[in-house]
């Protein structure tokens, strides 16, 4: 992992060194008459390496080696708009002249955050970061003096570019020749502080992806409050690169904070990339000569979002708390105007927005590095809550988004996918007349909340194992971005057709499914489904021209009061342990398996509790599915023959197929070492722990595991297959359970589980606990040796599995070696001078 990570920043670092030697090249060869590398050139060239950079950010965003990443992503971000910038003046979608007011409003804002996140940089003593980030921000501020006065800058943006370009170049090469040599070849200074750097940042959780969706925020204020401040005529086509770029890293920064299990951080930076792509569609239109109009129902009720956003993110901060609240002041400015982002009110409260994005970029960068943290106002709505009777607030760690079947590395998407639903049904609401649907701010509210958005939470809500939920959106989301290009995107035209109509009636019968199946999950999910059938039968009517007046507005209306609910219920639920907004019981239940009986425990097998959990049960007489390091088992205490024998009957074991025993070490065998063959005890010593299983002749030795006649149902009446197993989880279970009995987690005849969702699936209420750890680690099974005749020097092969034959061989002649020079287990070396009597009396 640390050689994975050492790999990844030097891509990072290598990466920033090849933009600043394009940009060097470039700024030095070009001329005001003409310029080095063509412009397409130059922005294709951009935007891969900011792909890379990305790349390298994200890697190590995961890595928790949190202010490189946010450098990397922030330069990459700069490096994709201009990029595009750049290829829109090279395609003639802008011209040469429009280069200055397009590149301005970006580059400034990148000067500033660059700037902040190379101070703080120097202040925690990480010289090589500090000289990338302030090196850029000058190169980046000289840019803009060079595009104001032509032939201005351009040798001192070159030189800043250079400073960087060794800096990178030096540390990168280096970096990477220390991690190709572990460390034996090292130029000095090229080595990470990963100790420091770990104790600063381990408690900061998603903070990197905080400081690049501040820089993001404060990039679109740059953008929309320069046309107020003068510095560029108006909003224009060559901002949308921009603007888009920070939506798109938006939608990225969401996804990370759903990894870092931040709900709220998630749905606020998921509405910011909303309004983003919003201004950059609106920033398009102005190409082609139409003036957008923004109708207000739908910014009233984003604001609304926002208020209840600002709300509960109070008991991270109040000064977040506050900061949300800007933007239910902008989402007022736009519905109060009709002309949204072109208005001066709107833009002057981006002005505000910007100046209070840099402050909130300082004070979380500085705490992401620094031990004396800036005071934020937390805690005090934990104080508030505790002060009010009935309300109890939810303890915010990991453990709050585990799924009901285990462990899943999302947070759940619900608040976000029902405030979508919420956004695009209201949106919908806005009649477009005689004005061309293009220019009516519905489309990117329907297609970009109602499809994207939607589509986003349904893949994470399928990452946590939510067939159900998953669905919904991802059918939902089709359906917005679907019904919004057709509609209101311009392919509708002013007929109707039934090829419209045809689509709309199968998307109606998948939701008919759909909400039969919510009958089975809650009141809230069934009238959510249901209400919006409601809508496509509004969809249909209007596809065929026979649309009743008023019907379209009312039904969406119920539709975004009921998505509304369910978004309140579960942002409250999520933050409150008691009381709880009620989503209601299933209307259907069914018994069975899954159909709404109560589960068994499904713990994380990460943790030691949950593991003594498991081995209470199994103490008990319960028999649990467990990981391994192959695939899920079913074990049962071999010291409880009920739930050996429950756990042969379960199964409906086949007769060639019997259950195995598995110990967590040899020193199990202890009692009965003077019964097994010193070459085989040998050979077990140096085969375990693996993933090999070994087949043995049966005797008495087995009676000291408390089997009694539960033991006929391992093994066959001949032999009986013993293993220790290489999984740190399996061995901790069997060291405080003793021996277990072990066989595979499925029905016979039926595939190896190859995760814990499946073991339920599988054999439902029979299984009485189930340790999860997601998926398998291997989809192969072990290899079964036959160790029968071992003292004859031979062994056989039942299976070869996860570990080959050869590796398997190899040992083995490597322990007979030993035997035939005399070098035996000295565990064992003394029961070489055991009598024959001797033997026999013990």
């Amino acid at each position: 992992m640390a050689r994975l990570h050492s790999l990844h920043v030097s891509v990072g670092v290598l990466s920033i060194s090849g933009g600043s030697l394009l940009l060097l090249v470039n700024n030095y060869g070009s001329s005001p008459e003409k310029d080095f590398i063509p412009h397409t050139a130059l922005g294709i060239l951009l935007l891969i390496i900011a792909v890379l950079l990305a790349y390298a950010g994200i890697c190590c965003s995961l890595s928790n080696a949190q202010m490189f990443s946010s450098l990397c992503l922030t330069i990459s971000a700069l490096w994709c708009g201009s990029g595009l910038v750049y290829i829109l003046v090279g395609q003639g979608v802008l011209q040469p002249t429009e280069l200055r007011p397009s590149l301005v409003p970006g580059l400034a804002a990148f000067t500033l955050a660059l700037l902040f996140i190379g101070g703080i940089v120097v202040v925690v003593k990480k010289a090589v970061l500090a000289l990338i980030a302030i090196g850029i921000s000058l190169a980046c501020a000289h840019q803009i003096a060079g595009l104001s006065a032509a032939g201005f800058g351009q040798s001192a943006t070159a030189a800043n570019y250079l400073l960087v370009f060794l800096v990178g170049v030096y540390f990168g090469f280096g970096h990477l020749l220390s991690t190709i040599t572990d460390g034996k070849v090292e130029p000095p200074g090229t080595g990470l502080e990963r100790k420091a750097e770990m104790k600063t940042e381990q408690n900061q959780g998603c903070s990197d992806a905080v400081s690049v969706g501040l820089v993001m925020n404060l990039l679109s204020a740059s953008v929309l409050a320069c046309p107020l401040l003068g510095v560029v005529p108006q909003l224009s086509v060559g901002h949308v690169p921009w603007l888009w770029t920070a939506g798109v890293f938006q939608l990225g920064m969401c996804v990370l904070f759903y990894r870092g299990m931040d709900t709220l951080a998630a749905t606020f930076y998921g509405f910011t990339a909303l309004l983003k792509l919003a201004e950059g569609y609106s920033a398009l239109l102005s190409f082609y000569s139409i003036q957008p109009f923004s109708p207000v129902p739908f910014p009233v009720v984003f604001s609304v979002l926002f208020s209840i956003l600002a709300l509960f993110s109070c008991q991270k901060s109040l000064l977040e708390g506050l900061y949300l609240l800007f933007y239910a002041a902008y989402c007022i400015a736009i519905a109060a105007q009709p002309q949204g982002f072109f208005q001066r009110g709107t833009q002057g409260v981006q002005g505000a927005i910007f100046v209070f994005s840099a402050g909130m970029l300082l004070i979380t960068t500085f705490n992401m590095v620094s031990t004396t943290m800036i005071p934020t106002g937390q805690g005090y709505f934990k104080d508030l809550v505790t002060r009010i009777q009935g309300l109890t607030l939810r303890v915010h760690d990991k453990e709050l988004h585990v799924p009901h079947l285990g462990y899943s590395k999302y947070a759940d998407a619900e608040v976000l996918g029902h405030a979508c639903s919420v956004l695009a049904a209201f949106a919908i609401t806005a009649t477009v007349g005689d004005r061309n649907p293009l220019s009516v701010l519905v489309l990117p509210w329907v297609v970009a909340a109602g499809g994207v958005l939607q589509l986003l939470c349904g893949s994470v809500a399928f990452a946590r194992g939510k067939t159900f939920e998953s669905t919904v959106f991802i059918l939902y989301g089709v359906m917005w971005a679907v019904w919004g290009l057709t509609r209101y995107g311009g392919l509708y035209g002013e007929t109707r057709s039934f090829n419209v109509a045809v689509g709309i009636i199968s998307f109606m019968l998948f939701n008919c499914l759909v909400t039969a199946a919510a009958l089975f999950l809650n009141v809230a999910w069934f009238a959510y489904a249901l209400t919006f059938q409601l809508i496509l039968i509004s969809f249909l009517l209007d596809a065929v021209g026979a649309l009743p007046y008023g019907y379209d507005i009312a039904v969406t209306i119920i539709f975004g009061l009921v998505s509304f609910y369910c978004f309140l219920a579960h942002i409250f639920n999520s933050t409150f342990q008691s009381p709880q907004i009620p989503l209601g019981k299933p209307l259907v239940k069914l018994s069975g398996v899954g159909g709404g009986a109560d589960i068994c425990p499904h713990v994380p097998a990460r943790k030691a509790t949950s593991v003594q959990q498991i081995a209470e049960i199994m103490k008990n007489g319960g028999i649990c599915g467990m990981p391994t390091d192959t695939v899920y088992v079913l074990v049962a205490a071999c010291n409880r023959p009920d739930a050996v024998v429950k756990a042969y009957k379960v199964k409906k074991q086949a007769q060639d197929r019997p259950m195995s025993l598995w110990i967590s070490s040899i020193k199990q065998l202890e009692p009965v070492r003077h019964l097994l063959s010193p070459l085989l005890l040998d050979f077990m010593e140096a085969a375990w722990p693996s993933s090999i299983s070994m087949v043995i002749p049966r005797g008495t030795w087995m009676d000291i595991f408390g089997l009694g006649d539960a033991a006929k149902h391992i093994g066959t009446p001949q032999s009986i297959a013993i293993r220790n197993p290489d999984c740190s989880v399996a061995t901790h279970l069997i060291n405080l359970v003793g021996p277990i009995a072990v066989t595979s987690a499925n029905p016979t005849g039926e595939a190896d589980t190859t995760h814990h969702n499946q073991v339920y699936a599988k054999l439902g209420k029979r299984v009485d606990g189930v340790l999860c750890d997601g998926p398998s680690p291997e989809n192969i099974a072990s290899t079964v040796v036959d160790c029968t005749k071992i003292e004859t020097g031979h062994i056989g092969f039942f299976r070869v599995g996860l570990i080959p034959k050869s590796k398997v061989l190899q040992i083995f002649e490597e322990v007979q070696k030993r035997h035939i020079h005399g070098q035996t287990n000295p565990a064992f070396e003394y029961e070489l001078q055991l009598s024959d009597t001797q033997r026999d009396n013990s």
